[in-house]
């Protein structure tokens, strides 16, 4: 890393915090730890870290509600969800509602080191696996991509995007009137080393086109390929099947 990034974890579990503590700091991290989401909301008005490590269980406002809250103010903080519970619908909800990446308990810290990592190189760098081109604007519809700057302006307007869904557009936008199967889009958008399911990769999808499609229910540039995945059409012009 070229300077100390700054993690927030936040856990209700004095045994994991002293551990992530103790162990992200030995990684070289700056790292503070919080016990519930009034702590997070209430250091944020005066400070920012680069990542948030974020419980989905906390007493009070749940990690949830406190992502949910982030994201409806246009807040695009990286989040990495942390829950005890593996099943796949609790990824897909928190994906849907603007997580970074998602983790289940139990975990190795190293994992949970290189998810940190991932994210914070899609937010600070180059998406994995995208070979972006310095100073690239790229522009579809209403849509303004700038590529260097890792910005998106629909109609003039700045839109809020997470790190996940600027990696998954950037890799659409690069690859214009190619299909890409999910796995490729995983590869693309996450790192050949992912292990972001398929069913994810549909959630992603659908976050994005929520924020570049005219109507998202019928997309004109992030198209399906049924039976296979998605092709990015940036004339919007429909494409036969």
């Amino acid at each position: 890393m070229s300077r100390t990034h700054t993690i927030w974890v936040v856990d209700d579990d004095p045994e994991l915090r002293q551990l992530l503590g103790t162990y992200l700091t030995d990684q070289g991290y700056d790292v503070r730890c919080l016990t519930d989401g009034r702590q997070l909301m209430a250091r944020l008005e005066f400070q920012r870290p680069d990542l948030v490590v974020l419980d989905l269980m906390l007493p009070g406002d749940d990690g949830l509600t406190l992502l949910r809250r982030l994201r409806d103010a246009s807040d695009d903080l990286p989040v990495v969800m942390l829950t005890a519970r593996g099943e796949a619908v609790d990824r897909i909800i928190g994906l849907e509602q603007g997580a970074d990446d998602y983790l289940a308990k139990p975990f190795l810290p190293r994992e949970l080191m290189a998810r940190i990592e991932a994210v914070l190189r899609r937010r600070g760098s180059l998406p994995a696996g995208t070979p972006l081109a310095d100073g690239e604007v790229v522009t579809f519809g209403n849509n303004v991509l700038d590529l260097s700057a890792r910005t998106l302006e629909r109609e003039n307007q700045a839109v809020t995007i997470t790190s996940g869904e600027f990696s998954l557009l950037a890799a659409f936008v690069q690859h214009p009137h190619r299909p890409l199967s999910r796995e490729r889009l995983i590869e693309l958008a996450r790192g050949p080393a992912s292990d972001t399911d398929t069913r994810s990769m549909d959630v992603q999808v659908s976050r994005v086109r929520r924020l570049v499609e005219p109507d998202p229910s019928r997309p004109r540039y992030l198209q399906t390929v049924w039976g296979y995945g998605y092709v990015f059409v940036p004339d919007g012009q429909p494409r036969n099947r």
